[in-house]
């Protein structure tokens, strides 16, 4: 072999069969995971009575009425705002909390910080449904002690979404914090900031994709959840996970207009991820690396 072919062959580079079959398995996970998406956008461009007889891969007659009808059927446009607001508080909530206590974890020593640690990451190995019947009794018995409705409340969903996305985040945060050199915040205490001035004006700027990544976790968590939605929540504070069921009656189902609706509700999940991508792929690397 000439000097000049064992250069352009690196010793490294895989064989051909590896890069074919990871090719071909990359291939069959996309459309995997594309199909179900196709499904729901072909079906939600169909008639009810084409929709709800034999299943065909293409629409007969392409129609847009089912996007106009998904928000007379139900109020649509109600549930969307709840759950944008429900979602948006409760990641705003949980990043403002998780920076603060992360940044404590991180950077002081304190008694009891070792167990307030374990602690955090020990909410997560329960299971959710666990919370749902004490949750409840708590928010009840203090709406009747105080006046303070929290059971059938936006305000009540809220707090209940930051008890699932609040742990995670700060430990996620820690991680993160623990990677960025301490000697930023002793030089900012030398050019005259205090504590929160280091925090706001070195250390938060220089964990953005971590903040991010934890918020983007928040909101999602929050903007799909069902179990607690559906008990904690009534006809006027429903979010939109629960009020898709509207579309089912006992009489009938319309399916292309849930597959539409579903459509509609995931746009800002989507959107939101796609755009922030970069920040959530780094933040959760760095966080992982404690």
């Amino acid at each position: 072999m000439s000097s000049s072919t064992a250069t352009r062959r690196s010793p490294t580079a895989p064989p051909q069969s590896f890069i074919w079959t990871r090719r071909i398995a990359l291939t069959l996970i996309t459309l995997f995971t594309l199909l179900p998406v196709y499904v729901m956008l072909s079906s939600s461009m169909k008639s009810l009575a084409d929709v709800s007889g034999k299943f065909s891969w293409i629409p007969h007659e392409i129609t847009f009425r089912p996007y106009v009808d998904i928000w007379t059927t139900i109020p649509l446009a109600r549930y969307f705002m709840n759950s944008l607001i429900v979602a948006g508080t409760a990641s705003i909530a949980s990043v403002v909390v998780a920076v603060f206590a992360a940044y404590a974890v991180s950077r002081y020593r304190f008694r009891g910080k070792r167990v307030f640690t374990v602690t955090v990451l020990a909410t997560q190995m329960f299971p959710g449904i666990l919370f749902l019947l004490p949750l409840f009794l708590i928010f009840v018995n203090i709406g009747n002690s105080t006046g303070i409705a929290l059971y059938g409340s936006r305000g009540g969903l809220i707090l209940t979404y930051l008890t699932f996305s609040l742990p995670f985040s700060i430990w996620m945060l820690i991680g993160y914090f623990d990677s960025i050199p301490k000697d930023l915040d002793e030089a900012a205490m030398v050019d005259g900031c205090g504590p929160l001035g280091a925090l706001f004006r070195v250390v938060v700027p220089a964990a953005i994709p971590g903040i991010v990544a934890v918020a983007m976790y928040a909101f999602m968590t929050a903007w799909g959840e069902v179990l607690f939605a559906s008990v904690m929540t009534n006809d006027t504070t429903r979010t939109l996970a629960v009020g898709l069921q509207g579309y089912s009656t006992l009489n009938d189902v319309s399916w292309n207009q849930i597959m539409a609706a579903s459509l509609v509700v995931s746009v800002p999940v989507v959107a939101g991820f796609l755009l922030l991508q970069r920040y959530l792929v780094a933040g959760l690397t760095a966080g992982a690396v404690k």
